[in-house]
């Protein structure tokens, strides 16, 4: 057991990302956001480094404080580690016994390097948020895919958020390049006969009297399987049919 690799940063899939705020601006909103562990996340932690039968926790004082004890081998006792928490807004004693847990575990040194994260504020664009009565709502963050670099010593040099790989607000500098997203085929175009034969098959799809027919059809007419006319004929007639057996 080593234990300093408790202190090992955190992977990006081992931290969550929340609305902390949401405000109206002159150029639309912005959002603050918050990051943050989990108590299984500790726990995992904790298994995985000192093992699970040489850690446990007790709760004092009605959940308010936890003490985190690691049992040391060369001391032959158990170490112990306490802090305090606060109630969330949902689940009271729950959420004040999750919370004190995490904290003592952050004076094991388990994600302590979120205390370091820097502010995090998103400026949202128009169809990001709503606006009802002054209320400001936004379902953004839930969609943003983050990432985190940090270096041979564990201090974080890039944050990044990222909708649909376009970058939408960062902290230092990434070594990763990422790729833009991908454009959409350009669709084929087909030679004058080959444009009286999809013709012909879309007529032979839309009389097709069965899914064997259109299975035939799929199998024996590759060359057309990328053309959206194609395809979609296929996929209407087989809608149309199931409709009709099932009437």
């Amino acid at each position: 057991m080593n234990i300093k690799d408790l202190s090992k940063p955190l992977a990006i899939n081992q931290i969550e990302f929340r609305t902390q705020s949401v405000k109206k601006t002159n150029s639309g909103a912005g959002v603050i956001v918050l990051a943050y562990k989990n108590a299984r996340v500790d726990m995992e932690r904790l298994d995985e480094v000192v093992g699970a039968l040489n850690w446990k926790r007790e709760h004092t004082r009605d959940n308010k404080n936890c003490v985190v004890s690691i049992y040391c081998e060369d001391k032959k006792e158990w170490i112990s580690k306490e802090d305090t928490g606060v109630e969330s807004n949902t689940a009271k004693e729950k959420g004040l016994a999750s919370d004190s847990f995490k904290r003592a575990c952050f004076n094991w040194g388990i994600g302590r390097e979120l205390y370091d994260f820097p502010f995090i504020y998103i400026n949202l664009k128009q169809g990001e948020f709503t606006e009802n009565n002054g209320n400001v709502k936004e379902y953004f963050v839930q969609k943003l895919t983050w990432k985190v670099e940090y270096d041979e010593k564990g201090n974080m040099i890039f944050l990044g958020a990222y909708k649909e790989n376009v970058l939408r607000w960062s902290f230092g500098k990434s070594s990763i390049k990422i790729q833009p997203p991908l454009k959409p085929k350009e669709e084929i175009k087909l030679s004058t006969t080959d444009r009286a034969n999809l013709d012909l098959l879309i007529v032979k799809i839309n009389h097709a009297k069965s899914k064997a027919e259109l299975t035939e059809i799929y199998n024996k007419e590759t060359k057309f399987i990328e053309n959206k006319e194609f395809m979609s004929a296929l996929t209407n007639r087989k809608q149309a049919l199931a409709k009709l057996f099932k009437e």
